[in-house]
């Protein structure tokens, strides 16, 4: 699976981590950025990451900031996008099968790289359950479209 990563300069230090274990698995990963620890604004990774999803450059996404909730509110922007920030694995296979997230995200000031890994791991091997939640789903996109400007 190709797979998009993006982060801020809070997260910049596991996203490696990340990638690597990404790799390990088999994944291709196309890192968004950024490429320091350089103070940086985390909605222009979310955004990017998000698009490149989107537009299917990647399969999905993954995205890394202090507590994972701003820069996925960034993604959330995206039309299309069901991005959900998970700090334990259950919930981060829950949100694939029940709700078909197309982008992961966590915080690196709340959680570390081995739990990190596991939430990955949950997360890409669940599957879309469909049934009674692709009805759900589609009311969101719903939502989506009535609120769009």
């Amino acid at each position: 699976m190709k797979i998009g990563i993006g982060s801020d300069h809070v997260g910049f230090e596991l996203k490696p981590i990340i990638v690597e274990y990404l790799e390990s698995l088999g994944h291709e990963v196309v890192d968004f950025g950024p490429n320091s620890t350089t103070r940086t604004d985390y909605p222009k990774y979310g955004e990017k990451v998000a698009h490149a999803v989107v537009s299917q450059e990647v399969e999905q996404g993954i995205l890394i900031c202090g507590t994972g909730v701003g820069i996925s509110i960034a993604a959330n922007k995206v039309a299309g996008i069901r991005a959900v920030v998970c700090s334990e694995p259950y919930s981060a296979k829950l949100s694939k099968e029940h709700n078909n997230t197309n982008i992961l995200a966590f915080g690196s000031r709340v959680i570390g790289s081995e739990l990190a890994k596991m939430i990955v791991f949950e997360w890409l091997n669940a599957e879309f359950e469909g049934g009674r939640h692709a009805n759900r789903v589609n009311m969101i996109h719903d939502i989506e479209k009535e609120n769009q400007e």
